[in-house]
C-alpha cells in the first residue's frame, strides 16, 4: 500500500526481512487509539468530514474486536490496520484516516503509550515487593545475622537492616522510573515524517485525548528520539541488577553451607538425576535475565548512536528489546514478592554465625575510644585481641588475663579496663549501642520500618492518581467516539 512509487511488490524474503508486523502485536491497541484521536481532532477541525470519521471510527472500533492477522503482507502494524480500515470504510472515508501523519510519528507515539503503561504496571509491582520486604524486614527486628564486606564477615547486624537496604535500593528504582514517565508522556502525533505539516491540525488537542501531559515540540525531536527509551531500559537495567544482587545473597544463603534461608519448593526446581536436589532455578534466571536486559540496554544505545538526525529504519529494531525488557522485569518483581513471602528464615542458624566470629571487635575498640583513648591505638589492641583468640581457637571473652595484658603493650592502657568491656560486650549489646542514624542498632529498625511503610502509602497514593489521570482521559476519548458514532 505504501509502495506508490515503486513499481515491484517486495519479496517474500525481503517483506519478512523488514516487515516488524509480528513484534507489533505490542503496540496494535495504541495504534488504534492514536489513529481515533486523530481522526476526532480531523474532524473537529473540519479536515474530514463527520461522516467520513464516523466510517474510520465505526471501522477501527470493530478493529479492537479483532485479532489481527500477523502473517499479513502488510509491513507493520500501521500499514495493516490502515489497509483494514480502507477495506471496512472504504477509499473515499478510509483513504482519510493518513492525512496530517506518518508512520514515523505513529511509531513513536504507539511506543511512548505501550512503555507508560509499562511504568505504572511496574511503579505498582516495585510497591508491592517493597511492602513484602518491608513486612519481612518487620518480623525479623531480632534475627541477628553477620554483615559482610568483601565476603568476609564484617559486623553483627540484623536481617530486618539487610532487607531494608534493598527496599530503600527499589525506592531509588522507583523514582528513576517515576520520573522517566514525565519524559515518556508527551505526544510526538501531528509532527509527520520529520518536518510537520502544511494541514491546519491542532496537536495539543490530540495529545489531551490520549492523556498526555503535553508534546515534543520539534517536529525532527518528535519524530526520531529515542533517547526515552534509553532512559527508561536504562532504569529496568539498573532494577534488574538490584534484583539480581539479592538473587545471588539468597543463592548463598540456600545453600547447606550457609543454610540461612530455605525458599518454598514452588520457587526451586528439582536435578534430573540427583533426587535429594533443591535447586534454585529462578534465583539464577535473575541473574541471566538480567544480562540479557543489560543486553537489551547496549543494543539500543548502539542503534540510536549510530543514526545521523532524521528517523532511519534501523529504530524498528528496537522494538522487541523494549517488549522483553518490559516483560521480564515485571516477572522478576511478581516472583520476588512471592518468595519472600514464602521464605523460611533459620534465625538460629544466622545467630550462630555471628557468634562464632569476632564480629564484636569494632565495638571493644569503640568503647575504649569513649574511654579517651585514640581510634587508631585501641584499634591495634582489638586487633591483637582477635589474632590470640584466633591462635587459641576461643571465643574474645575466653581469653586469659595474660593474653588480655599482651594486648595492650606498647599502650598506656589499663588491662583491667579491657577485660571489663571484653566481659560485657556481645552481639546483643553490640546492637543495642549501635545508635547512628540509619544504622543496624535494634533502636533504629523500627524507625526505619515505620518511615518506609508511610513511604510506600505516599508513593501508591501518587501513582494511582496518575493512573485515574491517564484513565479518564481515555474514557473521555472512548465517550467522544461513542458519541459521534451513534
Amino acid at each position: 500500500m505504501y509502495r506508490s512509487r515503486l513499481g515491484n511488490d517486495l519479496s517474500d524474503i525481503t517483506l519478512e526481512y523488514v516487515s516488524s508486523i509480528k513484534d507489533d502485536s505490542e503496540i496494535a491497541l495504541f495504534d488504534i487509539l492514536g489513529s481515533q484521536a486523530h481522526v476526532l481532532m480531523l474532524q473537529e477541525n473540519k479536515i474530514i468530514s463527520k461522516i467520513d470519521a464516523k466510517k474510520i471510527l465505526v471501522a477501527l472500533e470493530s478493529l479492537k474486536k479483532e485479532k489481527l492477522d500477523s502473517s499479513s503482507s502488510a509491513e507493520d502494524i500501521h500499514e495493516l490496520i490502515e489497509s483494514l480500515v480502507i477495506k471496512k470504510a472504504g477509499m473515499a472515508s478510509g483513504g482519510k484516516m493518513h492525512t496530517a501523519r506518518s508512520r514515523n510519528d505513529q511509531v513513536t507515539l504507539d511506543i511512548r503509550m505501550k512503555i507508560r503503561n509499562d511504568i505504572n504496571i511496574l511503579c505498582n509491582c516495585l510497591l508491592d515487593t517493597i511492602e513484602a520486604l518491608v513486612s519481612l524486614a518487620k518480623n525479623h527486628q531480632k534475627t541477628i545475622m553477620p554483615l559482610y564486606t568483601h565476603l568476609q564477615q564484617a559486623q553483627a547486624g540484623l536481617f530486618s537492616h539487610y532487607l531494608l537496604a534493598h527496599a530503600d535500593a527499589l525506592f531509588r528504582d522507583f523514582d528513576r522510573l517515576y520520573d522517566a514517565y514525565k519524559h515518556v508522556n508527551e505526544s510526538p502525533l501531528g509532527a509527520g515524517p520529520v518536518g510537520g505539516t502544511s494541514i491546519p491540525i491542532d496537536r495539543h488537542s490530540t495529545a489531551k485525548m490520549l492523556g498526555f501531559d503535553g508534546i515534543v515540540e520539534n517536529s525532527i525531536d518528535a519524530t526520531s528520539t529515542r533517547d526515552f527509551v534509553a532512559e527508561y531500559i536504562a532504569a529496568i537495567a539498573i532494577l534488574m541488577t538490584n534484583l539480581s544482587k539479592i538473587a545471588e545473597d539468597f543463592v548463598l544463603w540456600s545453600t547447606a553451607e550457609f543454610s540461612f534461608i530455605e525458599l518454598s519448593d514452588e520457587f526451586t526446581s528439582p536435578s534430573s538425576v540427583m533426587p535429594q536436589k533443591k535447586n534454585p532455578d529462578i534465583l539464577e534466571l535473575t541473574r541471566g535475565k538480567t544480562a540479557e536486559i543489560i543486553g537489551n540496554l547496549t543494543a539500543i544505545l548502539s542503534t540510536i548512536k549510530g543514526l545521523s538526525t532524521g528517523y532511519g529504519r534501523d529504530l524498528q529494531q528496537i522494538k522487541s528489546s523494549i517488549w522483553s525488557t518490559s516483560k521480564t522485569s515485571i516477572s522478576a518483581l511478581l516472583i520476588l514478592k512471592s518468595m519472600l513471602l514464602t521464605i523460611k528464615v533459620n534465625d538460629k542458624q544466622m545467630k550462630k554465625a555471628t557468634n562464632s566470629s569476632y564480629l564484636i571487635a569494632l565495638d571493644i575498640a569503640e568503647k575504649l575510644v569513649l574511654k579517651e583513648i585514640p581510634f587508631r591505638t585501641t584499634h591495634k589492641i582489638a586487633g591483637s585481641l582477635v589474632q590470640q583468640a584466633h591462635n587459641s581457637k576461643k571465643s574474645l571473652n575466653k581469653l586469659t588475663s595474660a593474653e588480655i595484658k599482651k594486648s595492650v603493650e606498647g599502650t598506656k592502657v589499663n588491662p583491667t579496663t579491657v577485660s571489663e568491656i571484653i566481659k560485657t560486650t556481645t552481639t546483643i549489646s553490640s546492637l543495642q549501642d549501635r545508635i547512628s542514624f540509619g544504622s543496624s542498632g535494634y533502636s533504629e529498625q523500627k524507625r526505619m520500618i515505620k518511615n518506609r511503610t508511610k513511604k510506600i502509602n505516599d508513593l501508591r497514593t501518587n501513582t494511582t492518581k496518575r493512573e485515574n489521570d491517564l484513565s479518564n482521559a481515555l474514557e473521555a476519548l472512548d465517550q467522544k467516539i461513542s458519541n459521534l458514532i451513534k
